[in-house]
């Protein structure tokens, strides 16, 4: 009951009684620890954690290795090792962005390196004309697993472990489980091992592969922060139906990522030639799961829609920091892939915790 004036019973003005209720309820409001800033700004960027580990990961190696680790000829070993597996990671982190996932890169990617191989040096085709068919196939396999989730709602999972059982299967029978050795490659396209010659850089031996990953994920991460396809591919993982609804052609959009990370399985494939010096229709058979491994490491959250593509590349570097900074220091092969792992797991779970920031 108010009197006739507008106070509350007791004289009070409805004023009052509302400044005082706005500053009891400011009394909840919890105030923002250092943990929780930390929280908001990994939130905001998520590839500062993989920097962080990277850094971490090279002061602590260099202390425990001693001064081989840090020798020029070793870290260029490292970014040779990791050059590969980091252009399957940026072929895995568009498909992740988009909240899905494909089991099938490394196949797709072995796949396109042996029909490279089969028109160029076993059946006399041009080796430019065979790397453009190579890179054709890779499109063609993509855009299949994008057009089987989009088309016939299979999902991501699913889907491409289906495309890879039958991606490997064609890199046998196209083989015949027989490998393309090194000399016949030299005597017949040699423009196939491109990507493995290299340039000494004070005393690093930088490879055109690594050149060609670094170039990769540039122009990649261009393309999803700067054009609106890019926006669209993130506000897709975010959330798709809101997608669909803000105008965005989901469907169109996500078989052009499928498309796009198959091509570059194939661009992969062909610089795997040069990184191996022959062609094995069962070589990179973990490329799969050590894309992933990147691409969790570094950032990119597996629910879609967070997460920068070079944290993808700091994430190969990481796996490749650790397995050769664990090898000089004399760890087991056995310890390093239990390192690996548990670095997955603290991924996933700074993942899920920054993921719960509060408003």
């Amino acid at each position: 009951m108010t009197n006739a004036g507008g106070s509350a019973p007791g004289g009070q003005d409805f004023e009052q009684v509302l400044d005082h209720s706005d500053a009891r309820v400011a009394q909840f409001q919890r105030r923002r620890t250092a943990l929780d800033r930390v929280q908001h700004l990994l939130h905001n960027n998520p590839t500062l954690v993989a920097v962080f580990v990277l850094l971490l990961s090279l002061v602590a190696f260099g202390i425990v290795a001693g001064e081989r680790f840090f020798s020029a000829f070793n870290l260029s070993l490292i970014l040779q090792q990791v050059s590969i597996i980091g252009m399957l990671a940026a072929a895995q982190s568009l498909i992740i962005i988009t909240a899905g996932i494909d089991l099938s890169v490394a196949a797709i990617m072995v796949l396109m390196s042996v029909i490279m191989g089969n028109l160029a040096v076993n059946m006399g085709v041009p080796t430019p004309l065979a790397i453009l068919v190579g890179f054709a196939g890779g499109a063609a396999a993509g855009a299949m697993n994008g057009l089987l989730i989009t088309k016939v709602k299979l999902p991501p999972f699913i889907t491409t472990l289906g495309t890879w059982s039958i991606f490997f299967a064609l890199n046998l029978w196209l083989s015949g489980a027989q490998s393309i050795r090194s000399q016949d490659i030299d005597a017949n396209a040699p423009l196939l091992k491109f990507f493995g010659r290299s340039v000494n850089v004070a005393g690093a031996q930088i490879t055109y592969g690594v050149v060609l990953m670094i170039a990769l994920f540039v122009l990649l991460w261009y393309m999803l922060n700067y054009t609106a396809w890019g926006r669209h591919v993130y506000a897709i993982g975010d959330d798709k139906e809101a997608a669909e609804m803000a105008g965005i052609r989901t469907d169109r959009t996500l078989v052009s990522v499928y498309a796009l990370a198959g091509l570059v399985c194939a661009i992969a494939g062909w610089a795997s030639i040069g990184r191996v010096g022959s062609i094995s229709p069962q070589s990179f058979y973990e490329g799969n799961l050590q894309s992933i491994t990147a691409v969790v490491i570094g950032g990119i959250s597996l629910f879609g829609g967070r997460g920068s593509i070079l944290g993808a590349l700091f994430g190969a570097l990481i796996v490749g920091v650790f397995q050769s900074g664990l090898r000089i220091a004399g760890v087991d092969v056995l310890w390093q892939v239990f390192a690996i792992g548990w670095l997955i797991i603290i991924a996933v779970a700074i993942d899920q915790w920054i993921r719960r920031v509060s408003a």
